[in-house]
């Protein structure tokens, strides 16, 4: 058991350096968590949302997160992993730019939607981040808070932002987002081309509020310090592009955000994969975190993608629940270099079980 509050022994930094550098080292940066797949369980202030339909700014209060947050970060001192904790507000709760451009948030069990709307093009000309929107302000606030509780503690980072693909579907809808890309060419690459000026502005107006934490940044939705500016990518929407539409309109938006931070990786999920070797062409793009969803296709069948991200020279982070058998296999078939697992687990047993297969 850690002595150091949240287990984030200064020490642990040298092996995210070796991560993002890719330096041989004798296994895997590893981390667990009890944490799930569906934050609104979490907290006691959002098990209290279930009660609505939709949720709206002054429903959400930062100071009623604030014990519950930290209640979460205290397991780094049981597990006797290799990850340094911190946190962001609500960072796998509450879809803030979403919020922002206008989204209705609508309360699922466990989780949170931004739903999609059929604005017309005459809606969209302007877009641009309303800074005194009251949902961008409490993102803030909620930064500010979390920044209080931590009294340099634990790192505090920016919360998770939906891409500019993602952003596009929500204000046009998914299908006719797709259908715009071909029908309506310039409006639609103006479009992308603002929600991104958007995001990469939420991304640095919050940083410029944040502590470094032992000379580096974070991001808090997976634990992961890097030694310079980070950004979080995420086009999900991106699933149902083709690769030349891929190519066309999102592959130099991604090229752009990437290379104005000095650590930017991209979240990704099974459903991209076919789009993977054209996600790899981002070559500013330092690492690629992908999900191993619960849903998804079985292991086996995403080695050969994860062995992509390694043969392209880019570290890797793999999210999700693994048996030992499932371990075995990622060790065997990748290498260990730039490679960070981080382990959704139901108990403290579980980390015991699995922790001899990885070398710890």
């Amino acid at each position: 058991m850690s002595t150091i509050p949240f287990g984030n022994d200064p020490n642990k930094i040298a092996r995210y350096r070796a991560f993002w550098q890719r330096e041989a080292v004798d296994r895997p940066l590893v981390g667990f968590t009890l944490r799930g797949w569906f934050p609104l369980d979490e907290y006691s202030t959002t098990r209290a949302w279930q009660a609505a339909r939709y949720l709206t700014p002054d429903m959400v209060h930062p100071e009623e997160f604030l014990q519950d947050e930290e209640r979460l970060l205290h397991e780094g001192e049981i597990m006797g992993d290799d990850i340094i904790r911190g946190d962001s507000p609500a960072a796998a709760v509450i879809p803030w730019l979403s919020a922002t451009i206008g989204s209705p948030l609508r309360i699922l069990p466990g989780s949170l939607l931004g739903e999609e709307r059929t604005l017309p093009w005459e809606a969209l000309e302007n877009v641009r981040l309303d800074r005194v929107s009251p949902w961008f302000r409490k993102y803030l606030a909620f930064a500010d808070a979390l920044v209080q509780l931590a009294q340099g503690r634990f790192p505090v980072s920016h919360g998770a932002l939906l891409g500019p693909s993602d952003l596009m579907a929500q204000l046009r809808g998914h299908t006719q987002s797709i259908l715009d890309l071909w029908e309506t060419h310039e409006r639609s690459s103006r479009l992308l081309w603002r929600l991104a000026a958007m995001f990469q502005e939420t991304t640095e107006a919050i940083w410029e509020r944040l502590p470094l934490f032992h000379g580096g940044y974070f991001d808090g939705m997976y634990q992961l310090w890097a030694p310079g500016p980070i950004l979080r990518l995420q086009e999900d929407a991106s699933g149902v592009y083709s690769p030349r539409l891929y190519r066309e309109f999102l592959q130099p938006i991604d090229r752009y955000l990437a290379a104005h931070f000095a650590n930017s990786f991209i979240h990704l999920h099974s459903t991209s994969m076919f789009l993977l070797d054209a996600f790899l062409e981002v070559e500013e793009l330092g690492c690629f975190e992908i999900n191993n969803d619960a849903s998804g296709p079985p292991l086996e069948q995403m080695v050969p993608y994860f062995q992509m991200v390694q043969s392209a020279g880019r570290s890797l982070l793999i999210r999700g629940s693994f048996s030992p058998d499932d371990l075995r296999l990622l060790l065997d078939h990748l290498d260990a270099r730039g490679l960070y697992l981080l382990i959704l687990v139901r108990d403290l047993d579980e980390v015991a079980r699995l922790k001899p297969i990885l070398g710890m």
